[in-house]
């Protein structure tokens, strides 16, 4: 299966459509140079696949292309985190 993720700026979010419901990982922007990853959600029937993994590392791509702190109130995020060290350079 072939994974697209979306980037929405307006309405915050990577997502990857999954058909009736999408997977997400939502942030917000508490300041002009930082994200804070707030929530991640991936439907019942397509846990266990790596879903969330591959949307958090699009996040935290997309904040280190930029020139982006980030923050992990999303538990999730911050567990991806802790296990890898690479991207600890861009916590807040």
């Amino acid at each position: 299966m072939e994974i697209k993720i979306v980037h929405d700026e307006e309405y915050q979010q990577f997502t990857i459509e999954m058909g009736e419901d999408d997977a997400e990982l939502a942030y917000s922007k508490p300041a002009p140079d930082t994200l804070d990853f707030t929530h991640t959600y991936v439907p019942e029937s397509a846990r266990g696949k790596g879903i969330a993994n591959k949307l958090i590392e699009a996040g935290l791509c997309y904040a280190e292309e930029n020139g982006l702190l980030i923050v992990a109130t999303c538990p999730v995020v911050k567990k991806f985190i802790s296990r890898n060290p690479d991207y600890q350079k861009l916590l807040k």
